[in-house]
């Protein structure tokens, strides 16, 4: 359930009553300046139903004023009391259709009630024509949850996907926007396993599954299949290579590291233009002390994808440990550029510039990686995507030299 009730605050500030009722002698329980005065205190103090007791009251002395039944509505929705909200928003309408954000608060109330059919003309127009932010905000949110309701799935990510841009950073946008794709992809699924329940869309997308849940058995299984109705099928080896190679790295199992260098070099003989199979095996065969190798590789995605910034800094790595510290400046150099904030690529370039004698481009580089360094132990980076393929590592000296840089 997507909760906006919360955030109604800013309809009741926006809310306010007429100019000042006139006294009367009915008594100090009936004086509307008193009840008037009680009722904005209690408001501001989130006192909520001691507001709702002297708005009613005044709701009785006055029924004639339409601010009044406005302020009632938009507490009725803080108390979630949806339907007297919905009354008392249309009493206000009736007695003065102009009143400002009513819309938005009728079409928040409807669609707590579950009367989406009813709300959602209101919730459309708040969410793409208002110029105030939360209200946008809160009809986006409510729409989502219209949209879900009605069926209307589609509707509902292209919603989300506006809410996302409108505010990237909002945790409560982030977690329903990101139920809706993950519904929306659920259903696709659904319908893709309905309609073509042994197809090879939906083996590899078994295969994917599970090898986003790291239950790779069934990922290779899966993967394997798809090879057996299609043996060409591009993709499919690279995949299985990254299964493979994924649980070398839980299990340390170098079966399963050879395992991932036949399905790469498989994926090679099928497709020779995927660049991220030839990065891996450079990078596996890197790791192993395959230098020559290593470097074919990475020069190999490289000569394809010129500014594949990871290839860039492995064959930088390559050169650094043969002595070709030149060589690796202008990879590093290139890489720094694509991606400012790989600090493999600047402790690389600190040590190709001190192997060079450029001194002044060691310090600039070295303060560089020190400062990413430092942030990265602060903050470590986000998970990569699942697409990803490995990233270069940091060797121990580069560690040590960005230990003080740490502790202070």
């Amino acid at each position: 359930m997507i909760c906006v009730w919360s955030r109604v605050g800013l309809l009741v500030a926006l809310i306010s009553l007429s100019p000042p009722l006139a006294r009367t002698q009915t008594g100090a329980g009936n004086d509307p300046g008193r009840l008037a005065a009680d009722g904005q205190q209690a408001l501001a103090a989130g006192h909520f139903d001691e507001a709702r007791a002297d708005f009613e009251q005044l709701a009785k002395l006055y029924p004639q004023v339409p601010e009044v039944h406005a302020t009632l509505a938009a507490l009725y929705f803080k108390l979630r009391e949806y339907q007297l909200s919905v009354r008392e928003v249309r009493t206000a309408q009736k007695l003065k259709p102009g009143l400002p954000r009513l819309d938005s608060l009728l079409a928040l109330s409807l669609s707590e009630l579950g009367r989406y059919q009813d709300a959602l003309p209101l919730l459309e127009k708040g969410f793409r024509q208002s110029a105030d932010p939360d209200t946008r905000r809160m009809c986006g949110l409510q729409l989502l949850r219209a949209y879900t309701g009605l069926g209307r799935d589609a509707d509902a990510v292209e919603t989300a996907l506006a809410l996302n841009r409108y505010y990237p950073d909002d945790p409560e946008v982030l977690y329903n926007t990101g139920r809706i794709y993950g519904n929306f992809a659920y259903l696709v699924m659904e319908k893709l396993h309905d309609k073509a329940p042994n197809s090879i869309w939906m083996l590899q997308a078994q295969g994917e599954a599970n090898e986003s849940q790291k239950n790779y058995a069934a990922a290779i299984v899966a993967f394997n299949h798809v090879l057996v109705l299609d043996p060409n099928r591009p993709g499919i080896h690279y995949r299985l290579g990254r299964v493979y190679l994924a649980r070398f790295r839980d299990s340390a199992n170098p079966q399963d590291r050879e395992a991932a260098l036949r399905e790469f070099t498989a994926e090679l003989t099928v497709d020779p233009a995927n660049g991220n199979a030839a990065y891996e095996l450079g990078n596996i065969q890197a790791q192993s002390g395959n230098l020559d190798e290593a470097g074919k590789q990475f020069a190999l995605a490289l000569a394809r994808y010129p500014d594949f910034e990871e290839a860039l800094v492995g064959l930088a790595g390559v050169d650094l440990t043969t002595q070709k510290s030149a060589a690796a400046i202008p990879l590093l150099e290139h890489a720094t550029r694509l991606r400012p904030d790989d600090e493999v690529a600047w402790w690389r370039l600190s040590q190709a510039d001190r192997a060079t004698g450029n001194r002044q481009g060691q310090a600039k580089a070295l303060a560089t990686f020190q400062k990413l360094h430092s942030a990265a132990a602060a903050a470590p980076r986000a998970p990569v995507g699942s697409d990803a393929v490995t990233p270069q590592q940091l060797d121990a000296s580069a560690a040590a030299s960005a230990a003080p840089s740490v502790r202070n």
